[in-house]
């Protein structure tokens, strides 16, 4: 696994949320024989989503993932819930990392946590990283992606035991009531749109697609590409259930819009990179790949700006009181009118700027 940002290697006990000594009696517990030498760790990824870093013995290596720093909502980092569902695919045409082991218990490192494998691979953000490899290469990239997804929404939750993963009877309604909840807890201006949008979704439930495992934020970074372009591994099962796959496919292809949404507000860019997937082409091989019915993806795309909308109004909510720090936070409020318009069109009038 790779990172644009690793930090320096720590001291045993310096790494933040990760005491090494601590952690290194456990994992000698779990895993006989798996160290052999001095542990050292470096932060790959941390901030308000889980904490990743990588564990090395200096011969091998591990990607150890805990929730943030002085988190308080547990079901929202679930460690057991990410190791469980990798652990359920290990044996299925899905690449993810081997699972090593489990802690539920916080007196060992002040969190539950888990190791995995450490996988070579880049996780693709910006347009700027593609672009070099040339619009044959980031075609192929996007489209195994896509059928990547596909692919995971063929396994069958029964067979890998994760018939009571999720609750998928009933899943696109309890989406829509959680989100407008999420909303209203945050809510400290009035939102153009937001209202019509709520009840326009309410309103048009489809007949759900058959249950399927859910990644919940599937897209380009939340895979790890190898230098063949193909994908590694699936990370970041933080939001995986199961329940209505095209969901998933949704988000992926608001994802696709909004890195050509003139927002000002940074995301990933990737898909801007010249031989990427359109939205159209998106759902096109994802069509042709899985064999779904997507005669009402208007509704999930509908659902997918609406969510990313309420989550980057909370965002913006806890920036203007004060609650969140850092560069970027400042615009993200003017995101989300315009994701709540484009919700809008794509139910109301069958259309936010491209075909379906």
């Amino acid at each position: 696994m790779t990172s644009d940002r690793p930090d320096a290697l720590g001291e045993p006990g310096e790494t933040p949320g990760l005491d090494l000594e601590r952690f290194r009696k456990f994992f000698e517990w779990a895993c006989p024989g798996a160290v052999r030498g001095r542990l050292r760790a470096e932060m790959l990824m941390g901030g308000k989503s889980n904490l990743t870093y990588r564990v090395s013995d200096g011969a091998t290596s591990w990607i150890v993932r805990r929730p943030p720093l002085g988190h308080v909502l547990a079901t929202a980092h679930d460690m057991a819930r990410e190791y469980r569902v990798m652990t359920a695919l290990r044996d299925t045409d899905i690449p993810v990392p081997v699972t090593y082991a489990l802690c539920e218990d916080p007196d060992v490192i002040g969190a539950a946590f888990y190791v995995m494998e450490m996988v070579a691979g880049t996780p693709y953000r910006l347009a700027s990283q593609l672009e070099p490899l040339g619009p044959h290469r980031t075609m192929a990239i996007s489209t195994r992606m896509v059928d990547t997804l596909a692919e995971l929404h063929r396994v069958d939750p029964v067979a890998v035991g994760l018939e009571d993963f999720g609750r998928p009877q009933g899943f696109l309604g309890r989406q829509v009531r959680r989100f407008m909840k999420q909303l209203d807890a945050s809510s400290s201006r009035e939102l153009v749109g937001a209202p019509e949008l709520q009840a326009l979704l309410q309103t048009s439930l489809p007949v759900e697609s058959p249950p399927a495992v859910v990644h919940g934020d599937f897209r380009l970074d939340n895979l790890l590409v190898d230098d063949q372009d193909m994908v590694a591994a699936v990370i970041d099962w933080e939001l995986a259930t199961v329940g209505d796959p095209l969901t998933d496919l949704a988000l992926l292809v608001v994802y696709r819009r909004m890195s050509e949404m003139a927002t000002g507000y940074l995301v990933a860019d990737a898909p801007r990179a010249p031989g990427f997937l359109t939205a159209e082409g998106i759902l096109s091989r994802y069509a042709e790949q899985s064999a779904r019915d997507l005669s009402a993806i208007r509704f999930y795309l509908g659902l997918a700006y609406f969510k990313i909308a309420v989550i980057l109004e909370g965002i913006h909510y806890r920036y203007s009181h004060g609650q969140t720090v850092g560069a970027g936070f400042d615009t993200v409020g003017d995101v989300v009118e315009p994701l709540i318009a484009a919700g809008l069109s794509v139910l109301r009038e069958g259309s936010d700027g491209f075909r379906v």
